[in-house]
Parts: C-alpha cells; structure tokens; sequence
C-alpha cells in the first residue's frame, strides 16, 4: 500500500499537524483559508475505507472549526460552541470549496489522514452575520460600546470595563445598541454578559483609558468602538409644580484601523417628573433616543464617505451558456444601487470584460454579487484584485466539487 519511507514521513506529517492544526492554518486569504489538517478513526470490521472517508471527515470538521476561530474572538468562540456544532459543522462540506489526501495509512487499528483544504471564508462569514454572530465583515461597521452612567444616587459612575467595575444595566448603551442594530449595524460585547478585558491580557489604566478599550475592540474583531459617559440630574428650573431633570450623552467614535477619533455626539435632553430616579432615568432614556439617531447618522455618513467611495474596476465574465445568463446577471446589476455605471470593454460569445462604477472596494463587490442567486446557474469568483473581479457562470452543484491530486484523493464523505 505504501513503501516504508512514505509511511514514515506520513507519520510525521500527521504527528505535527495535530499538534498544529487546533490553532493554524497555513495560509490565509482574503476569501480562502488553505491549511492541513488530520483526522483518525478506527478502522471496523476490516472497512479501511469506510473509515478513511471518517477520518477524512474529520479532518476537514478541523479545518473549519479553524476558519471559524480565525473569524471570532475567543469569547465568541467560546459562547457559540453549540452554534458551531449544530449549525455550521453539521454542514461542513457547504464550506469546503476543495480538498485534497496528501496520504493516509493504517496504524495501531486506527486509519490516519492528512488532508489540505480550502475553506470558503466568505460563506461562513454569511452565516455568521446571519445569526448576529457579528466580527464579520458587512457594509456597516461592527462596533463595540463603552458608555459609563451615573445619576445623583450613584457615588460613582457605573460601567463594566477597566478597574473595579460594577455590574449594571446602562439605560443609556440598551437604547443606543438597540437603535444601531434595527439600523444593520453590527454590535459586539453587549447584553449583561459583557467581555472580559483581563481574558485578552488587557488592563485598564481608568474608565477613561481609550487605548485599552481600543485594544479590547480589536481582540473582539471591531472595526469601531463609541466610548463616553451618560449622566443626569435635577435641573433648577422647574416647570409649574413640577421637577425638571437634564441628561447629556457625549460618545466619540475611533476607527480601529487608523485608532483616529472620526465621530463626535453631544445631546441633552430634558423632562419633568414628581419622582427624582424616575426623572433622572427618563432624561438619560430621552436623551440616548437622540443619540442613537445622531451616532446612526454620523456612523453611516462617515462609513460611506471613506470607506464605500466610488471606484472604477472591471468585470470579466465567462463560462459556459454565456449569453441567457450573462443578460440574468445584468438584470440582476440593476437592482444594485451601489453601481453607478457600466459599460462594455470586451464581447465575445463566451465571455466579457465591463468597466464598472461602484461605491465600494472589488472586495465588497464581491461580496454583493455572491449573495445572487439564479434558478439554473451559479456564480464562482475565481478572482478579485483593486483592479478587476473575475466571475464564472458554473452548473448547480458545482461548487461541491473536489479538487483531485494522485492517486490519494479521494470523494468528499458527508460530514
């Protein structure tokens, strides 16, 4: 079955790989992540193959418990285990876009693999912004939110990060999250079971220290975080009879990729109400209605105007039945705001080349284009670069397919 030599060298392979393959992957593209990856399982009643399939199996479920953890922080990989069991590795083949056996043997009653993979990102990122499970790239921002608050009956302010914190419910973060998620926007780390700096090694220097919460934002995969303070208390003024109560949010927004502060909200707002807590919570609740609106406003003016601006690229086309499906994918062009103009470079009967306008990165072209569907055709982008998006027009069920090397690779087995 095998020479001696390739036993030896397999075992080796296999041995370093399973002492890698929990925390690395080989490569890493911007779609794709290549790596190798093994697998082992018993070999019963003499069915060599039966479990080469399974060891085959397991394997590729390593490679995308892999993928998983490179698109997460390690709390959220931690807090959806059960997704990642139920939902994702129960349909693992739908992530392998190929594979291949570098070699297999029979040892000790076991059969062992080692197995390359590719692991389509992309997909799983869908699956994961789906679900609300957030560190993934989308056309809005994922956001993390530090917002401490405090009232005349609070000594100090109340907030869930840095040194000594204390455990609460801030009014003011539930409204504004809330707001910012009915507006698409990805939110991380919120809810009572907010992260834990000390898990990431982080040590905050005061509730004031932006380069933790930066820090912090960056370990959960945040492209912004909004830090600042809520706060209330009785006004002078009074309005007949009754109390008036003030409240002011001040957030500021930093980009974490430049770690410049590119966001600035103030608001004030101001009830009346017989009752001080319920006054003051009132103010701080009107208040981050307000806010909330601002910051959507802000984010998404900021958002679109550095990172989704115009640029000019071409599309090249090609595939099998080129023209009934060509004009499907056009009408499909029509329907995407972001593409401001199109236009012709290159015809043939089996392929095109079109310049298009777009508000967005290639990258996020990309992105658009694959959540199309078509009723007898798909689409494989086979390439994207600053300058040019190749797609190509491929059969239903296609995508499944293996990539064989040797004589070693062998069919996809059902996970």
């Amino acid at each position: 079955m095998f020479k001696r030599t390739s036993v030896i060298g397999l075992i080796v392979l296999c041995i370093s790989t399973i002492a890698l393959s929990d925390t690395s992957f080989a490569a890493k593209g911007s779609d794709v992540l290549t790596g190798v990856t093994t697998g082992k399982r018993k070999v019963i009643d003499h069915n060599i193959q039966r479990a080469k399939q399974n060891a085959v199996s397991d394997a590729l479920e390593i490679a995308l418990q892999n993928a998983f953890a490179e698109l997460v922080s390690r709390q959220v990989f931690a807090s959806h285990l059960d997704f990642l069991y139920d939902q994702i590795l129960s349909h693992t083949k739908d992530y392998i876009i190929t594979y291949r056996v570098l070699g297999g043997l029979a040892n000790n009653g076991d059969y062992i693999v080692g197995v390359e993979s590719k692991v389509d990102l992309k997909r799983l990122e869908k699956t994961l912004a789906d679900a609300r499970i957030s560190n993934v790239h989308t056309d809005k921002p994922v956001i993390l939110f530090f917002i401490a608050e405090k009232t005349p009956s609070d000594l100090l302010p109340k907030y869930w990060w840095g040194k000594n914190p204390i455990p609460y419910q801030s009014v003011a973060e539930k409204i504004i999250i809330t707001r910012m998620l009915q507006e698409r926007f990805v939110v991380v780390g919120n809810g009572a079971d907010h992260p834990d700096p000390s898990f990431y090694n982080i040590t905050f220097a005061s509730i004031y220290d932006t380069a933790s919460a930066k820090a912090l934002g960056r370990e959960l995969k945040a492209d912004m975080i909004v830090f600042g303070k809520a706060s209330a208390s009785e006004a002078i003024n009074r309005m007949g009879k009754e109390k008036t109560f003030t409240a002011d949010i001040n957030l500021e927004g930093f980009f974490l990729e430049t770690g410049e502060k590119v966001i600035t909200s103030q608001l004030q707002a101001v009830v009346k109400n017989d009752m001080d807590q319920e006054g003051n919570i009132q103010a701080i609740a009107k208040a981050a209605s307000l806010s909330a609106q601002d910051l959507s406003e802000k984010i998404d003016a900021y958002w679109s105007r550095n990172l989704r601006t115009e640029q000019t690229f071409d599309i090249k086309l090609e595939g099998e039945q080129f023209l009934p499906r060509f004009i499907a994918l056009k009408q499909q062009f029509k329907k995407m705001p972001e593409i401001e103009t199109l236009q012709a470079k290159e015809m043939s009967s089996n392929s095109a080349v079109i310049e298009v306008v777009y508000k967005g990165k290639p990258s996020q072209f990309a992105d658009a284009i694959m959540l199309k569907t078509f009723e007898s055709f798909g689409l494989e982008i086979s390439d994207v670069t600053e300058t040019q998006v190749t797609i190509r027009f491929i059969e239903k069920g296609q995508a499944d397919r293996v990539e064989d090397s040797g004589n070693n690779a062998g069919p996809m087995a059902a996970p």
